[in-house]
């Protein structure tokens, strides 16, 4: 059994990224799962001074922890105007002063979600293409598109049958991937 951290890149505290990773960690049995949210590990906006005055803090050592603690990691992130959050981002900086490969060994299930079409798919190759640098190798990615219209929160599940093919065979295969 594989050890699972999963997160939303978001900082809302009704963010549809986090109803995804958490929907999707609510499908793995195979493997313990534990959902955190990144605001319970608070960060001030990376400055290099900052880091000289004052260091690492304990929230940062605490989510690395978590995510050191990890075999793998569900990821989904949120965009911005065609970008990563500048949250997720601070998060992602912080994390690389700290230890520059800090997702060394991580296998990850990278995901985005919006309102719109295009399910955050920016955000999601932005990310897609950064995660490599700190050492993590996404084996599978998924962007969900229109969230409000297919996935009732209510219900908690997928509500379009297409979506939730593509969705059930993304978690199948990350399952794969991270027993190899």
């Amino acid at each position: 059994m594989k050890k699972i951290v999963a997160f939303a890149g978001s900082n809302s505290s009704t963010s549809i990224n986090h109803a995804l990773v958490s929907f999707a960690a609510s499908q793995i049995t195979a493997h313990e799962v534990k959902v955190i949210k990144l605001t319970d590990f608070p960060l001030e906006l990376f400055s290099e001074d900052l880091e000289k005055e004052r260091g690492f803090s304990v929230d940062l050592r605490l989510l690395l922890n978590e995510i050191k603690g990890a075999d793998a990691l569900m990821i989904s992130v949120n965009e911005h105007n065609g970008g990563s959050s500048a949250f997720f981002k601070n998060v992602l900086d912080w994390l690389s002063r700290i230890e520059y490969k800090f997702l060394a060994g991580k296998k990850i299930l990278l995901m985005s979600t919006s309102t719109g079409k295009r399910g955050a798919a920016s955000s999601l190759e932005y990310v897609k293409n950064v995660i490599p640098r700190f050492d993590g190798e996404v084996v599978e990615s998924f962007s969900f598109p229109s969230f409000p219209e297919n996935f009732s929160l209510e219900e908690n599940k997928i509500t379009n049958e297409l979506l939730e093919l593509g969705f059930i065979d993304v978690l199948q295969n990350f399952q794969h991937q991270i027993n190899l």
